[in-house]
This record gives C-alpha cells, sequence and structure tokens, in this order.
C-alpha cells in the first residue's frame, strides 16, 4: 500500500500540490442505487410524488453536487469541471433507481470524488423526495467504476 498523500511527515494533514503534474483529459464515472419496495418505484414511474419529478430532481442535484464537491469534502481541489452526466433509471429487476454519473476536465487532478458525490447527492435526493412513502430504502453500491487521465492512468472496477 502507498504513502497516504493528504497527510504529511508530521501526520497533519495538507492539500496535495498538483503543481507540477501535467494538465491531462480526466474522466471518471461511478454508478450507485437507491433500493425500495416496488411500490415506491410505481410511484416514482407513475409521476405520483408529490414533491414533483424525482428523476429529474436527482438529476439536477447530481450534477450540483459534482461541482460543489470541494465544499463538502476536506482537502479536494475546486475544479473546473467541463462536464457532468448524471443518469437515473428504473429497474424493476431490482426494485431500484439506478443512478451513473460521470464527470470530465482538463486538468492535473483527476474527478473521482466530484462522480462519487453526484452519485451519493442524486440518491439521497430521491431518498428525500419519497421518504414519505418508504422509510427501508436503502442507498447502496456507491463505486468507481471507471477512470482515465493522470499519471495512473486507466482503471475499470471488475464485475
Amino acid at each position: 500500500m502507498g504513502k497516504l498523500t493528504h497527510i504529511d511527515e508530521q501526520g497533519n494533514a495538507v492539500m496535495v500540490d498538483v503543481s507540477p503534474k501535467d494538465e491531462t483529459e480526466r474522466v471518471a464515472t461511478a454508478r450507485g442505487s437507491i433500493l425500495m419496495q416496488p411500490e415506491t418505484l410505481l410511484l416514482i414511474k407513475e409521476g405520483g410524488v408529490k414533491k414533483g419529478d424525482v428523476l429529474t430532481v436527482a438529476q439536477l442535484a447530481g450534477i450540483m453536487g459534482a461541482k460543489r464537491t470541494p465544499d463538502l469534502i476536506p482537502l479536494c481541489h475546486p475544479l473546473a469541471l467541463t462536464s457532468v452526466k448524471v443518469t437515473l433509471s428504473l429497474s424493476q429487476d431490482s426494485n431500484a433507481v439506478d443512478i451513473e454519473a460521470t464527470c470530465k476536465l482538463k486538468g492535473r487532478t483527476g474527478v473521482e470524488m466530484e462522480a462519487l458525490t453526484a452519485v451519493s447527492v442524486a440518491a439521497l435526493t430521491v431518498y428525500d423526495m419519497v421518504k414519505a412513502a418508504d422509510k427501508s430504502m436503502r442507498i447502496t453500491d456507491i463505486e468507481l467504476v471507471y477512470k482515465a487521465g493522470g499519471k495512473s492512468g486507466e482503471y475499470r472496477a471488475s464485475k
């Protein structure tokens, strides 16, 4: 296991100095799901949620979450994202809303945290919008599934 980059020799938290790194195109994709009762999924599908269009609101929240990542995660660099795409889909097989987010930029540091934050915020928004109908929902399986760019190259989750 490598050395932690956010801790200095004295054990203090530090923001990593990325100035020596080359600017490269960087992309990251994360996924996650929110499991619910079949009736809750149907309520979302039929547009019967009093708070509005769950999938559209959660999509916007995910995009906003990616943009606000450095405000939420200590020591994250503020990034000039060039693209944030968040998609939500209904899975009747697993009674879930599946979420995927892809973030891109040309810069000196990766966008994994932004993609993971986008998925997390979108899932939390779905939960918030339908919690009155289903308090048993579970946010699950949030993970980085792809990243490219920078010195460490490409990563694909195995599945």
